[in-house]
C-alpha cells in the first residue's frame, strides 16, 4: 500500500462524533459507511481516545480499508475506504 496524503484525500461523507464517548464514534462510523459507495472514503471526527484503536480494528474486522488519522484542533479525523 502506498502512502496517502490524508490532508488531500477526497472524502464522500463525514461522520462527526466529537463529544461522543465510546461506543458513539464507532456507531457513527457504522452508520456513515452505508452512505458512501464502494471505493469512496468516509472521514470520522472524534475526540475520544478509544477511537484510535476502535476504528482501525472495526475496519479490518468488517473488510474496509483504514487509511489513517490526522489530529487537528483537539480532535482526530479518521479515514476509511469502503471496500464492500
Amino acid at each position: 500500500m502506498s502512502e496517502i496524503d490524508l490532508s488531500t484525500v477526497e472524502v464522500s461523507s463525514t461522520a462527526d462524533a466529537r463529544g461522543s464517548a465510546c461506543p458513539g464514534p464507532l456507531l457513527e462510523a457504522k452508520k456513515g459507511i452505508g452512505k458512501v459507495k464502494v471505493g469512496e472514503i468516509i472521514e470520522i471526527y472524534s475526540n475520544d481516545s478509544g477511537t484510535r484503536t476502535d476504528i482501525p480494528a472495526w475496519s479490518k474486522k468488517v473488510g474496509h480499508e483504514y487509511l489513517g488519522m490526522l489530529s487537528v484542533d483537539g480532535y482526530d479525523k479518521h479515514f476509511v475506504r469502503r471496500k464492500k
